[in-house]
C-alpha cells in the first residue's frame, strides 16, 4: 500500500470485485487520450471487464475509490506480452502511483508468462523511464509482435495514419522491449559457432 497523507492506496491484481470501476476506467482512458492528443487503443467495456474478472489487470484503489489501472494482453500465441492501458485518475497523479502499478503488472506478467517478451509503445517520457528501470530497451518496431490484431488496435489512435504511411516501421510512439534472461542467453548461444564436435566427421551429423 502507498501512503498518501492520511490515506492508503491498495494496488492489487484484479478480480470481479473491481468490475464496479470499469466505466470510470474506460472514460478516463478516452479523456486522457483526448487531452494529450495521442492514442490509447480504445477498448470496450466488455473487453476491459473480461481482463479485470480474469485477473489479467492491476487496479489501484483508495478507500473504495478508483485510482489507477493497467492490463495484460498476450500476442503471437503467448510469445509476446503487452502491459497496456496504463492510466491514473487525475487527482492521484504525481504521487508515484503509475510506477507502482507498472511494477505490479510487470511482476504479474513475468509470473504468468515467464518465457514471453514484454513490450510497450508509448509517447510518454515518464512511462519510458519506468520501462527503462524495469529493464526494457528501445527497439525498432519489427522486433515487436507482428500479430495483426495488435496493430488493428492502433486504429483508434489519432496517429494511425502516420503509422500506416510509415508501413508500421515506426510512428510517434517509442517501442520498448523486455527480453527474459533465458531468451537473451539462447540468442547469444545461437549466434556463436557450434564447437560441440571434435572432428569434421562428427560435425556432419544432424539431429
Amino acid at each position: 500500500m502507498l501512503k498518501n497523507s492520511d490515506k492508503y492506496m491498495d494496488i492489487e491484481v484484479s478480480s470481479s470485485i473491481h468490475l464496479m470501476y470499469v466505466n470510470e476506467i474506460q472514460q478516463e482512458m478516452y479523456d486522457s487520450a483526448q487531452r494529450r492528443g495521442t492514442g490509447i487503443a480504445k477498448r470496450s467495456i466488455e473487453y476491459l471487464s473480461k481482463k479485470i474478472a480474469e485477473g489479467n489487470a492491476v487496479v489501484a484503489t483508495d478507500n473504495g475509490k478508483w485510482v489507477g489501472f493497467c492490463y495484460i494482453e498476450t500476442w503471437s500465441h503467448g510469445q509476446f506480452v503487452a502491459n497496456s492501458g496504463l492510466i491514473v485518475s487525475p487527482e492521484f497523479r504525481h504521487l508515484g502511483v503509475a510506477t507502482l502499478i507498472k511494477d505490479k503488472v510487470f511482476a504479474l506478467s513475468r509470473n504468468k508468462y515467464p518465457e514471453a517478451k514484454i513490450f510497450g509503445l508509448t509517447t510518454g517520457q515518464a512511462v519510458m523511464k519506468i520501462n527503462s528501470d524495469l529493464g526494457y530497451k528501445p527497439v525498432i518496431y519489427s522486433e515487436l509482435t507482428q500479430d495483426e490484431e495488435f496493430w488493428n488496435g492502433c486504429k483508434s489512435c489519432v496517429n494511425y495514419d502516420i503509422l500506416m504511411k510509415k508501413e508500421r516501421k515506426n510512428c510517434l510512439c517509442t517501442a520498448m522491449l523486455f527480453v527474459p534472461e533465458n531468451k537473451k542467453k539462447n540468442s547469444a548461444e545461437n549466434s556463436q559457432p557450434d564447437n560441440r564436435y571434435n572432428n569434421e566427421q562428427e560435425s556432419s551429423f544432424s539431429v
